[in-house]
């Protein structure tokens, strides 16, 4: 299910005037904006607000238009955001003026503090100081990101819930009824596609909405009672919504977790049957060192499947440690391409770099299995061509064919939290290569390896298809 576009459509329902009936014997809403005008007036009259700019669209006959985008119910008029509303800017204060920040208790809502749909809290606070000369907005403001490069991707919208200050990458809709807030703010997120279509300026950094412009979108108004009904249905749906996609989160990570359970029962020998016609894995230890015994010292904690083999990572691959070249030597155009640490790690292939270099020290080549040594310790990804390692990375190299790089990127990747608590350091932690090549493995003989590797496969593209089908329709 593709909640998004479930989101949009309860939205476009409500604005349409079909998400719940109408009742004849509400109050019109043209009723409701000649309360609105006559509020308007006797604030301007008082002096509180400043009679706003005549637009062209704009008027307390506005709702007479014949141009709207599509007609509304009985009992419905279109009127303009400019004419049910008014609008504020913010700003920051001196930030080298910590007088105006120490021990600050004041909101001061900036585009970080815009992850909900309600704001009741900011990151960062006015002090009494810092408040002076700044506008104090009340519950049921509207606030708008109006300058980001968010606004490439969604517009921001959240109802205030205490009073509080805004910087000036926020606008505040300050709804002249504000028993409408909660109406107009489901309004505004329902023509979000349009505002970031027709009403966005694109910048050279950051976009912005078009502010003028934007004060000018009609606005569909519903009986005031009516509105209440449309915003409880709207939240009961998105409820319901987002029931969906926590049930959604709870599979992705069932599916996390089996896929740890899966690879924990093929490195135990209990993914696929043993087959005794298998050639034991100690004879193929024997050709990657003749002179190889197996060693009763080694701990090994849990049954060894029949044919399995208790060695070392150092029995089976070359570990070889990084090491950077000069920092001169880096480029972009030409020599063999550089990696240090985990910046290119994918769920299992090396990605390219970008980076390459003049000087290589210590390579890594294909097929090669590389461990990441920095923060976060013990990620394995499989590299398929030659590269140059830099501090941070290590190689290992198969000794010999038998050793599945496939199966070995299941199997060592499973000792990740075991290198973690291995790893020291101050600045960043890290493993020794030391610590690399004397690991505890156990090794399958080589068919059942390229078993394990199909089994695997098998269920993984199951689950992975499950999460793509999830991820696909959030």
């Amino acid at each position: 299910m593709d909640t998004k576009k479930l989101r949009q459509k309860i939205l476009d329902l409500a604005i349409h005037g079909k998400l719940v009936p109408q009742d004849p014997n509400d109050e019109p809403a043209s009723v409701l904006l000649e309360r609105i005008r006559a509020e308007k007036e006797q604030l301007i009259k008082e002096g509180k607000i400043k009679a706003p700019k005549k637009s062209k669209t704009a008027g307390d006959t506005s709702h007479y238009r014949k141009d709207w985008p599509f007609k509304v119910p009985e009992g419905w008029v279109w009127t303009t955001l400019d004419t049910i509303a008014r609008f504020s800017g913010g700003k920051t204060p001196s930030m080298e003026d910590r007088s105006n920040w120490e021990n600050g208790k004041h909101l001061w809502i900036t585009s970080k503090d815009m992850k909900s749909e309600a704001i009741c809290d900011s990151q960062i606070k006015l002090s009494d100081t810092g408040l002076q000369g700044m506008t104090i907005h009340h519950p049921g403001t509207i606030l708008m990101v109006n300058r980001s490069g968010i606004l490439r991707r969604t517009l921001p919208l959240a109802v205030l819930q205490k009073d509080a200050t805004i910087n000036q990458d926020l606008k505040a809709i300050i709804p002249y009824r504000f028993d409408s807030s909660p109406y107009l703010f489901y309004c505004l997120k329902a023509f979000e596609p349009i505002i970031l279509q027709d009403y966005k300026k694109a910048g050279t950094t950051v976009d912005n909405i078009n502010f003028d412009l934007f004060v000018t979108i009609p606005i569909p108004l519903p009986p005031i009672q009516e509105q209440g009904r449309i915003v409880q249905s709207i939240q009961s749906w998105m409820e319901r919504i987002m029931t969906i996609e926590e049930s959604n989160d709870e599979i992705l990570d069932t599916i996390d977790s089996t896929k740890g359970k899966i690879l924990e029962l093929a490195i135990k020998g209990k993914l696929v049957p043993q087959d005794p016609s298998d050639e034991p894995a100690i004879e193929l230890l024997k050709r990657i060192n003749p002179s190889f015994k197996p060693s009763y010292n080694l701990h090994y904690d849990g049954t060894i499947p029949p044919g399995w083999q208790v060695c070392h990572v150092c029995d089976l691959f070359d570990v070889t440690m990084g090491q950077s070249p000069e920092g001169s030597s880096l480029n972009k155009t030409d020599g063999i391409e550089f990696h240090q640490g985990k910046i290119c790690f994918t769920n299992k292939y090396l990605s390219e770099s970008g980076v390459f270099t003049s000087a290589p020290t210590k390579y890594a080549t294909s097929n090669s299995l590389l461990c990441c040594v920095r923060a976060p310790v013990g990620v394995f990804n499989i590299t398929q061509r030659t590269i140059c390692i830099g501090r941070g990375l290590c190689a290992l190299t198969p000794r010999m064919n038998g050793v599945e790089p496939n199966y070995w990127f299941y199997a060592l990747s499973s000792y990740r939290e075991y290198y973690e608590g291995k790893s020291t350091g101050t600045t960043f932690k890290a493993i020794s290569g030391d610590i690399i090549r004397n690991t505890i493995v156990l090794l399958p003989p080589i068919r059942e390896q390229k078993r394990i590797i199909n089994k695997i496969t098998e269920l993984f593209t199951i689950l992975d298809h499950i999460s793509n089908s999830i991820n696909s329709s959030e």
